[in-house]
Parts: C-alpha cells; structure tokens; sequence
C-alpha cells in the first residue's frame, strides 16, 4: 500500500525576494517500496547519480535482506527497478556481489541510452576481482562487462554527457576505509602505499579501453610537502566527482582513516582536468560531500555557509541561501538536472530531514524527519537525496513503521 503523508503549512520565510516570502513550498511525502525485505538506491545524488530512467518511470533499486552488518562477499543484493506507472511494482533483474548498504552498487544510468541502459558494480566471488556491468532492461541482459584481470576496478563515477566512467580500486578503498569498499574485494596494489600503476582509471564506454588519469604516485608528490611521512601512509581516493561540462574532476585524497597518527588523518581535496593535466593540490577544503554546479563551481560548505567554490581560481565566490535555511550546510547535497533546484539532506538526531531550495528566488521548504533509525558507522542510513529528471523530486531512504529500510519519495507540490 502507498503511505501518502502531504505536510501542510511548511511555509518558511525567504529573505531574498519579497514574492517568494509571500509563498509557501508545499512538499509531500510518499513511501514507495514496502514489505520485509530492505529497499535502497544507495550513495549520494551527487553528479547527476538520477534513479529514474529517462522517462521517469522506472527507478533503480537494490533488494536486501539485511541492513544490521556489512555484507559477506557470497551475499548478493538483487537489482530491481520500480515502476511508478503500476503502482511501484518491484522487477527483478538481476544480482550483485558489489555493493554495501551505504554506497550501494553505484547505479548510474547510462547518459547515451538513460531510457533503457544502466551501470552497476558486481565481482567474481572466487577471485574477489570487481568489474562494472552495463545492463539493458529491453533486452534484459547484460550487454557488456567492463573486466581486467591484472588490475580490476569499478565504477566510480559516470561522465555526465556519457561515453566514459571513473574506475577506481574497490579492493583498496574496502581495505583502508570499509564503507567505501566492497568487503574482500580483491586489493591488487596493496603491497604499495602510493603506487604508480593505481588510482583513477578513466574507461571508455564504447570500446572498452582505459587509461590512468591519475596515478596514486602523483598524489603523494604533491602531498609530501604538507605531510613529510606520506610515504609511510597508505592512500586511498573517495567522491570522484566528474562536472557537468566533462572536462575537470573533483576528489579527496585520504589515508589514516581511523587510524591514530599525530597530525590527524589526511583528506585533501584535488582537481584534475579530464586529459589529465592540471593536477591541483586545494588549500581550502569545501566540506566531504560537494557538488558540481555549472562550469567549474562546486557548492560545499565553509564555515556556517552553503557556498560555490571556482576550482579553477581556488576560491569560494559565493554563497547559496542562509544558515537558517541550511542548518547543516555539509550535508548530503545534490543539484536539479537543470541547476534549478538545490537539495541539503541533513540529520537530526534519529531522522534526516531535507531543505528544498530554488536558485532563482530562495524559494524553500523543509520536510517532515525520515526515520533513519539508529544505524551508524559503516551500515548508518544518510540522507543521500537524489532528484528526478523532471526536477520536481527527490528519492530519500528512511525506515518504514515495520522497521525496514525502505524508500520515499518527496516531490514539490508548489510552485
């Protein structure tokens, strides 16, 4: 059964033009998935990661069983999609062993057939090597696997225009920090902290091909000096981050991740251009969960502000709403497909909650908390909002009354 929940009176003032103070966002709530298994999409709606097809009516979700631990390499997940024009009927397609209850199988629909066409993580639970699929809901098969033996990778990150994806170690990140891995995936450059043969991969869709963007190597040269014992320090790479016009890339170069060291751990934001040059080292740190808007402006978070960050000049050049609008601007962020709509997914004891904003006029509204219950650490429930392609809502997780992990949708009644 559907649980339609339509939250009356979220009228919230705007303090930047005097019509939208005047109006209210009318938000409603619907919980889209039910029964006794767990349902989720999984990571962040960062770079256009959309969970509707192109016609907005499927949406792609994992089937789970549990939600209370990591799961063993032998425990599949099953892709479904939802289809919202039969009453959110669950098809079931196909399993993979490369996913967590965080991240997911980092979905992404496929931009040159978004109609027909996704991409998801699997692994060979014998060798523990991870490899993306390309998959195809016509023909219901997998129309392609992206596979490498000698140095196996997964999808980290779509280009948004299509035609390439982001590859990086599964293996590795599992091993240096769990939640963003894959549990004994194969870690094929573990016997270096910074090798030169592994970091990110960028593999073309079409053929197959692939080329390093950046090399673990580089990044610990370009570290040394700010942390003189790199070498001794394993490093990993999390939130690849592909913009909107295809040509710079936005990550975080980690190591110590739960690890004592005097210093702290290390989490330094890069850019690179996507033909690799351009390799940059940022002194400012905009928050772990930015999000590209247009050209080469990121929005994160400085201080108590949402704000945009040219990656090119290195620094912030502007602000988006207030603190009042945005309790928590290092939330779980995510831009509109077309940049209208902005989106902050903030926690609040046991319930994420959501501001919805409009760029035009600082039009907002506040949800109603999502139970999340009281997971955390590696198995904890984000807000992780990800929009449609009509920009009128978003796909949030929550726990459902009978206590499993399902998903709602909240999508904009006015304007």
């Amino acid at each position: 059964m559907r649980k339609i929940v339509t939250c009356v009176g979220l009228i919230i003032s705007c303090a930047i033009l005097a019509p939208a103070s005047a109006q209210s966002l009318k938000l409603k709530i619907e919980q889209i998935t039910s029964g006794n298994q767990h349902h989720f999409f999984g990571y962040i709606g960062q770079c256009q990661t959309i969970p509707w097809n192109a016609t907005d009516r499927y949406i792609l979700a994992m089937e789970i069983d549990h939600i209370d631990r990591m799961p063993r390499p032998e425990e599949a997940a099953t892709i479904v999609l939802i289809d919202t024009e039969d009453d959110n009927k669950i098809i079931r397609l196909d399993k993979t062993h490369a996913w967590n209850p965080q991240q997911g199988t980092m979905f992404y629909w496929n931009p040159l057939a978004a109609k027909t066409q996704f991409f998801f993580n699997d692994r060979d639970v014998k060798t523990g090597k991870v490899f993306t699929v390309l998959y195809d809901i016509e023909k219901r098969v997998r129309i392609r696997e992206y596979r490498d033996d000698n140095a196996p990778i997964g999808n980290g990150g779509v280009a948004q225009k299509g035609g390439a994806f982001l590859g990086l170690n599964y293996g590795r990140l599992a091993r240096l920090r769990l939640v963003t891995g894959y549990p004994e995936a194969l870690d094929w450059s573990k016997a270096e902290n910074a090798p030169a043969n592994d970091g990110i991969f960028v593999v073309d869709t079409t053929t197959g091909t692939r080329r390093l963007l950046v090399s673990y190597s580089q990044l610990a040269e370009k570290l040394k000096a700010r942390y003189p014992d790199i070498e001794q320090i394993p490093l990993f790479i999390n939130h690849t981050l592909w913009n909107r016009s295809g040509d710079r890339i936005y990550f975080f170069a980690r190591g110590n991740w739960g690890r004592e060291r005097k210093g702290g751990k290390i989490n330094t934001p890069f850019s690179i251009h996507a033909d690799g040059t351009g390799l940059t080292l940022h002194e400012t740190h905009i928050g772990g969960h930015p999000e590209w808007a247009e050209d080469h402006l990121l929005i994160g978070r400085r201080g108590k502000n949402q704000v945009l960050y040219d990656v090119d000049q290195r620094k912030v050049v502007g602000t988006l709403g207030t603190p009042d609008i945005f309790p928590d601007p290092e939330g779980d962020i995510s831009l509109s497909p077309n940049g209208k709509w902005f989106v902050n997914g903030y926690k609040k004891k046991d319930e994420n909650r959501f501001v919805l904003y409009r760029r035009s006029d600082g039009l907002h509204g506040r949800s109603p908390g999502i139970n999340k219950g009281s997971y955390s650490g590696d198995i904890r429930i984000d807000p992780a909002p990800r929009w449609n392609r009509a920009n009128n809502a978003i796909v949030v997780p929550g726990i459902a009354k009978n206590k499993t992990r399902q998903m709602f949708v909240i999508r904009i009644v006015v304007p």
